[in-house]
C-alpha cells in the first residue's frame, strides 16, 4: 500500500461510504450508536451509556426501547466516526416523516431526530420521524413493493406499511413435520414453507442472501488470539469460535417459534 493512499481526517468522506463495508459519520453533535460498531474515530468524541443523567432529556425524546438500552451509547462531540460490522455491507438511509422497522442487529446508528421504539415483533426495532440511519446487511439491500411474501431470513425490514403476517405452505401445515414444529416451535424458518406476507402500500427491504447476519453480543471483547483482554462479556458466550445468540428474557422461545 502506498502511504499517499492512507486516509486522514481531511480526506475521509463526510456522511458517506469509505467503501462498501465502512461508513463515515461527520459528527457535529450527537448520534445514537450500537456498541461495537465504531472501528475508529478522529476528533473530540465522548461515548455515554443510555440512561446516564446528562443525557436523560435526549434519551427521553429519542430512545424508547428498554430491552436494547444496554446495547447502545450516545456519541457526542465533533469529529468523524468510522462504522463497520464484520465486513458486511453498510449503507445510510434517509427517512422523511417515515416509519421504518428493521432487525435490531442490522441497525448500527441513527440521528437523534429519529425516535427509536421497540417493535411488537421480537428482534425488530422501529424508527419514526425524519433523519438518517446507518444499517448493515448480508449483501446488497433491495426494495420491493407489497403485496409480496418474503423469506424470513432474507428480511431486513419494512417502511410505511403494516406489519407482516405469517404465511405457511399448505403442505407444511398438513405434514407431520409441520405438526411437530407447531408444538415445539422448532424450525419452520425456510422460505419454501414459511414466509412473511406484506400487504398494503410501502416498501419491504430484503438482503441478497437467506443467511442472517450472526448475532454478536455488542460491546464484548472477542475471545481470540491477539486481542488484549479477550474474554466473555456481554450477554452471549463463545463456543468453538462461534457466538451463541443472545435471547433476552423469554424472547428466545418466541423468536424460534416465529422463525426470527
Amino acid at each position: 500500500m502506498n502511504a499517499t493512499d492512507a486516509l486522514d481526517f481531511h480526506t475521509l468522506p463526510a456522511n458517506d461510504n469509505v467503501n462498501p463495508y465502512t461508513f463515515c459519520v461527520d459528527l457535529r453533535g450527537q448520534w445514537f450508536l450500537q456498541k461495537g460498531k465504531m472501528v475508529a474515530y478522529y476528533g473530540q468524541i465522548d461515548f455515554n451509556g443510555i440512561g446516564h443523567g446528562p443525557l436523560d432529556r435526549l434519551v427521553a425524546g429519542s430512545f424508547h426501547s428498554p430491552l436494547h438500552a444496554a446495547d447502545w451509547v450516545v456519541a457526542e462531540g465533533q469529529g468523524k466516526m468510522l462504522l463497520a460490522d464484520r465486513a458486511f455491507d453498510v449503507n445510510s438511509y434517509d427517512l422523511e416523516q417515515g416509519n421504518l422497522t428493521i432487525r435490531s442487529g442490522n441497525l448500527l446508528a441513527f440521528e437523534p431526530t429519529l425516535s427509536l421504539k421497540q417493535s411488537i415483533i421480537p428482534g425488530f426495532l422501529t424508527l419514526i420521524g425524519t433523519g438518517t440511519f446507518v444499517a448493515a446487511s448480508n449483501g446488497e439491500v433491495h426494495f420491493v413493493e407489497p403485496p409480496v411474501r418474503v423469506d424470513p431470513q432474507a428480511l431486513v425490514g419494512w417502511a410505511d406499511c403494516p406489519s407482516p403476517c405469517h404465511h405457511y405452505d399448505h403442505r407444511y401445515m398438513r405434514g407431520v413435520l409441520g405438526g411437530l414444529r407447531a408444538l415445539t416451535g422448532m424450525g419452520g424458518a425456510s422460505g419454501e414453507e414459511h414466509q412473511f406476507e406484506f400487504v398494503g402500500t410501502g416498501s419491504v427491504l430484503i438482503q441478497s442472501t437467506e443467511v442472517l447476519m450472526g448475532d454478536l453480543a455488542t460491546g464484548a471483547v472477542p475471545r481470540q488470539a491477539g486481542v488484549p483482554g479477550g474474554g466473555g462479556g456481554g450477554d452471549g458466550t463463545r463456543q468453538g469460535g462461534q457466538q451463541t445468540p443472545r435471547t433476552p428474557g423469554q424472547l428466545g422461545g418466541l423468536q424460534r417459534r416465529f422463525g426470527l
